[in-house]
């Protein structure tokens, strides 16, 4: 199976890495052959090695460094919410009240679900596995405007019941 997609221009450099370091990790890890001209990136393979190679290339094009990116094949998603219906003053608060200050609250969202977060261009990106629901709900709740404590408040109740519930079923 062959698949072609495209990344933004300034990522190129992201997937290939130095001397192809990246790229050639990514093909041993997913059992791929990858050919990139430009911002153009084909993939080849067997299908369920293709689409595994797919999702890294893409979670590589939205921001995220190849090693987070390989986490997809530990039983992660990557899941984007499309920022693209805001004017540009508006996404340029959308985007600040995500990061926070110094990166406070991406970081406070990746610690307590156990994601990653990447906001790049009018997207925001999140690779994880159980926590990446709670994530994309908090980094919601926020894009509509929710305080910040009333985000962080939910997320502890969230840390609260997994813990419960691996109490209950561990």
């Amino acid at each position: 199976m062959q698949a072609h997609l495209k990344i933004p221009d300034e990522r190129v450099g992201a997937l290939i890495g130095d001397k192809r370091r990246e790229l050639i990790k990514i093909e041993k890890a997913t059992r791929t052959n990858i050919t990139v001209e430009e911002n153009n990136v084909a993939i080849e393979g067997e299908a369920l090695h293709v689409w595994a190679a797919q999702d890294i290339v893409r979670a590589v094009g939205r921001g995220f460094s190849p090693a987070r990116a390989l986490k997809l094949l530990e039983d992660a998603t990557l899941q984007v919410v499309d920022l693209g219906e805001f004017s540009e003053s508006r996404l340029r608060t959308v985007r600040s009240r995500i990061i926070g200050r110094n990166g406070r609250t991406r970081g406070v969202i990746e610690e307590i679900t156990g994601v990653y977060i990447s906001v790049y261009g009018k997207t925001v990106s999140v690779i994880g596995g159980d926590g990446a629901a709670a994530a994309i709900e908090a980094i919601g709740m926020l894009i509509k405007g929710a305080r910040h404590a009333s985000v962080y408040a939910h997320l502890e109740q969230w840390r609260k019941e997994q813990r419960l519930m691996g109490e209950l079923h561990g």
